[in-house]
């Protein structure tokens, strides 16, 4: 008799002991999850911060593109002036390449469309020209210039895309519907 209350007090210990482990092992589970939840929190924050500081730094960047454009312009008419204003633009140059090598510090570059196929995330278009000279879709001309920070575009470049001719079936057909309105 005297068995049996301490098989049952034994296997009570037991009950006990595995509960207890149980909670034990469901404690840590928690505790790490909370590590984690907060390293990730961590990193998502940082990422957020240097997303904002990029973001931030490209557009003052982008509102100085234009009066760097302006800069430039000004400075290929140089050749024209006078000895005296080409020997004052020899310092302006060097301010100018002063911009450029921030621009680059920044990883900012310029990119060239003219004979490229038009590409609506790098290209804004002012004017398509109907001819025969150029393939469809081709930049025939470039009037701003585009910038890049790296993969993302700061400002598209503006330019004039070449349209293939329409043929002559087709310009009948528009001469008819506009002679029926």
């Amino acid at each position: 008799m005297d068995e049996e209350p301490q098989e049952t007090e034994n296997q009570e210990e037991v009950d006990e002991l595995e509960l207890l482990k149980q909670q034990v092992k469901e404690e840590q589970e928690k505790y790490l999850r909370s590590l984690a939840d907060m390293e990730n929190s961590r990193k998502r924050m940082q990422k957020e911060k240097h997303d904002v500081t990029r973001f931030a730094v490209e557009n003052v960047i982008g509102e100085f593109l234009s009066p760097l454009d302006n800069f430039e312009n000004a400075m290929s008419f140089i050749h024209q002036a006078s000895e005296e204003t080409q020997n004052w633009a020899k310092g302006f140059e060097m301010i100018l390449t002063q911009f450029k090598d921030i621009l680059s510090t920044h990883k900012v570059t310029s990119y060239s469309s003219e004979g490229q196929p038009f590409d609506p995330h790098l290209h804004e278009v002012l004017e398509i020209e109907e001819t025969e000279k150029h393939e469809d879709g081709t930049i025939i001309q470039e009037f701003i210039k585009g910038y890049k920070c790296g993969d993302r575009v700061l400002r598209p470049a503006r330019v004039k895309v070449a349209k293939a001719l329409a043929k002559e079936e087709e310009k009948d057909q528009e001469e008819e519907n506009e002679g029926e309105k």
